[in-house]
């Protein structure tokens, strides 16, 4: 059997998660030699870290929306 309450049934849907925008383009690039030198590396650092950070935004705007739990 359906639920009944329309209007209590409304207050239980998910609400939209606020916006996060898109991650920004990779900087780094395919190692030049067999060896990564220190700027390859460190620009392959700069996006594993920017990514993180937009990833877990994410992961507080769905906690925000009641998506996920806290």
């Amino acid at each position: 059997m359906g639920y009944l309450n329309p209007a209590a049934g409304a207050a239980r849907e998910g609400k939209q998660a606020a916006a996060v925008s898109n991650a920004a383009a990779a900087t780094a690039s395919a190692a030049a030699g067999a060896t990564p030198t220190k700027a390859e590396y460190d620009a392959l650092l700069a996006d594993v870290n920017a990514l993180r950070t937009k990833l877990n935004a994410v992961l507080v705007s769905l906690r925000a929306a009641g998506l996920l739990a806290p």
